[in-house]
């Protein structure tokens, strides 16, 4: 998370048109708000006298290759690729608010989710389950897990076995239709997939919650500028107080920004490190 150079690649000239995605809440019912709040930013951006600032975002593509771009203007990523792979690659731009149960400010917190008819009624009856994670480099979806579950593990083991969804959505079909018997889901997740797939929600129900940790971060290329930097953080600051954005706002459960230090991210390691001091330093 360092400020540092982007590696070998040359930073991104002034004028050059810079991409932009949100793609960590993009289902298809939000695509409209997500846009409404960019159109937003980039206008407060351009009146701001900053080139290089997209009309659109960014929308194909894989989010980890964009993170990684040099000509990366603001994108959102997740706590743990932040603080592994991402090191020296971006800076943090702010760190979101949102209005979702499990959310406290800036911070969040992974839904242990069971089937809605599963007779589980405590975190040590999963022992032996079948375990399915969106990713291995998912905050919510498997640090957070395991540090929930490290302390009831026997010899490294826990779940019966873990098999990977590609994404939250694909966690809870799964758990939903009896696929899998437990996954752990971003509480901003749930919170929109209930709003906008109550049907799908309504087959599982919440067992426990993780332990909580800063949101997931906007950042951009570590190439960007200071002035740049702050045009950024001015104009989601303005974009978090406008009374015309108020309905896009509630759309995405956006209560403003936090603008914290990189430090506030050292609890995401902070809950592998606890995992692997009692013995169970990978998901299993």
């Amino acid at each position: 998370m360092s400020p540092g150079g982007a590696g070998s690649e040359a930073a991104p000239t002034a004028l050059a048109v810079r991409r932009a995605s949100l793609p960590m809440y993009d289902l298809p019912e939000l695509r409209d708000a997500h846009a409404a709040l960019w159109h937003a930013v980039a206008g407060h951006m351009d009146r701001a006298g900053l080139g290089g600032v997209p009309g659109l975002l960014t929308f194909d593509g894989e989010p980890a290759d964009l993170w990684q771009a040099p000509d990366l203007l603001l994108s959102q990523t997740c706590g743990l690729p932040l603080v592994t792979r991402l090191g020296g690659m971006v800076r943090v731009v702010a760190t979101p608010r949102y209005r979702a149960p499990g959310c406290s400010g800036s911070r969040h917190r992974g839904f242990i989710v069971v089937g809605s008819d599963s007779p589980v009624q405590r975190l040590v009856e999963l022992r032996g389950s079948r375990c399915v994670i969106n990713g291995w480099d998912s905050n919510t979806g498997m640090n957070m897990l395991r540090a929930a579950v490290a302390p009831l593990a026997r010899d490294g083991r826990f779940f019966g076995s873990v098999s990977v969804s590609g994404s939250h959505l694909a966690s809870l079909n799964r758990v939903a239709d009896g696929g899998a018997d437990v996954a752990a889901v971003d509480c901003v997740t749930f919170a929109h997939l209930s709003r906008h797939r109550a049907a799908l929600v309504e087959g599982v129900r919440v067992l426990a919650v993780t332990a909580a940790a800063p949101c997931l971060p906007l950042v951009t290329a570590a190439g960007t500028d200071d002035d740049t930097l702050a045009a950024l953080r001015a104009a989601l600051q303005a974009a978090a107080a406008s009374p015309g954005l108020s309905a896009v706002r509630a759309d995405l459960l956006l209560d403003g920004f936090d603008f914290l230090p990189d430090r506030a991210y050292r609890v995401v390691t902070g809950l592998a490190a606890q995992a692997a001091a009692v013995g169970y330093p990978e998901l299993a």
